[in-house]
């Protein structure tokens, strides 16, 4: 038996209405809720309308439970409901007290609503949410162009959210394990136990092919003091490039010392894992020596087994304090450990640049590219080289 209607709303009438298309009436009734401080969205009114196309439209009653079972999602919501469902469906009880900025009570029959005043705002509101949406859109399309280090406070916000949305695949490599496969070379052990579940007939020559294997990434980040206004989105970089592949991927910090932030740059929370990589670099902003820096990693890390077949991408500027020819002969050490090098360069991307600096020059011979990387399309970029590396 359908419960009955709360107290303080009229009693149920025969019918609500005898137009034979009430629907839009009723969809010009979420205005109104909207309107008395209920939160509308499309998928409750859309609920609604569902609703009521399996029940009967006419019966007060049904419309009423149809109605407040879909469009109220909080307990404040049932008085503003009950009051504007009494406004709207029973002009003997007089409209509900619009709020200050609310827009002018809704007329009180059903059958006379076409577009009102309501529904006129409910389409305003809607066309403005496109609006914000389209203009959002196009403002993620030109930031993503911009260069990072000349974005304002509130782009910068921004970029943080665009950066947490990219979804870097890993690269990978063949393994010495092998998995059966339908081309590769053949595998006798299968191929003969086939044979012998089918009476000794060789039906098929079974075959296997060398699996694949993340391959190890390693991220060299220049924090000096002319790379200062990329260091913070290339760190949130990093830390996605981390994050999506925490067993192989390495991140270090370059300035006057080498300084490992992996363990920092692993945490969940963009936030918290900058701050820890933050108290961790103690010489963010300072000098650089390349050379002797890249030197100490490939001492330290990279002959023991971090560089080994590993794709190596250092960001830096290429501003090199020391000798120039020093940091030449330690990248090519590295570049004889590494399968790939890749120097990332935000200068590279703006007009009228020519690698001339002194520390690119004595690089140049042993890099496999030499990349842009001073906007969030040229980020875009480098992940597709790596990840075809």
């Amino acid at each position: 038996m359908p419960s009955p209607l709360p107290p303080g709303l009229p009693p149920p009438a025969e019918t609500l209405v005898r137009d034979p298309d009430p629907f839009p009436g009723l969809v010009g009734f979420t205005a109104a809720l909207r309107a008395a401080g209920v939160p509308m969205t499309t998928d409750r009114v859309a609920a609604f309308t569902e609703a009521l196309d399996a029940l009967d439209v006419t019966d007060r009653m049904q419309t009423y439970w149809a109605g407040r079972l879909t469009l109220c999602s909080d307990p404040d919501d049932i008085s503003r409901y009950d009051a504007a469902f009494a406004a709207w469906f029973d002009p003997r009880q007089g409209p509900s007290p619009p709020r200050p900025d609310a827009p002018a009570a809704p007329p009180p029959t059903l059958t006379s609503l076409l577009p009102t005043r309501d529904s006129r705002e409910g389409d305003d509101e809607e066309e403005r949410e496109q609006e914000i949406l389209k203009a959002t859109a196009t403002g993620s399309e030109v930031l993503r162009t911009r260069d990072l280090g000349e974005l304002s406070p509130l782009e910068r916000e921004h970029l943080r959210r665009l950066l947490q949305l990219l979804r870097p695949d890993p690269p990978t490599r063949p393994s010495r394990r092998l998995a059966s496969a339908r081309h590769g070379r053949p595998d006798p052990g299968r191929t003969l136990r086939a044979a012998l579940r089918n009476h000794g007939e060789l039906g098929e020559l079974r075959r296997r092919a060398p699996t694949r294997r993340p391959r190890k990434v390693v991220l060299l980040l220049d924090v000096s003091g002319s790379m200062e206004p990329y260091a913070d989105a290339l760190l949130r970089f990093a830390h996605v490039v981390v994050r999506r592949s925490p067993s192989s991927t390495e991140a270090f910090t370059l300035g006057t010392r080498l300084t490992r932030v992996t363990r920092e740059l692993r945490q969940r929370d963009p936030e918290r894992a900058l701050q820890a990589a933050a108290e961790a670099i103690p010489d963010w902003s300072g000098g650089t020596r390349l050379g002797e820096v890249i030197g100490a990693f490939v001492d330290r890390w990279g002959r023991r087994g971090a560089a080994r077949r590993a794709i190596v991408v250092i960001f830096s500027d290429g501003w090199e304090r020391g000798e120039t020819d020093l940091l030449g002969t330690q990248v090519g050490r590295l570049a004889r450990l590494a399968h790939r090098v890749v120097w990332v360069n935000p200068h590279v991307g703006k007009e009228g640049y020519a690698p001339v600096q002194g520390g690119i020059v004595a690089v140049l011979p042993y890099l496999d590219e030499l990349l842009a990387g001073h906007s969030l399309e040229t980020l875009e970029r480098l992940l597709d080289v790596v990840r075809a590396s």
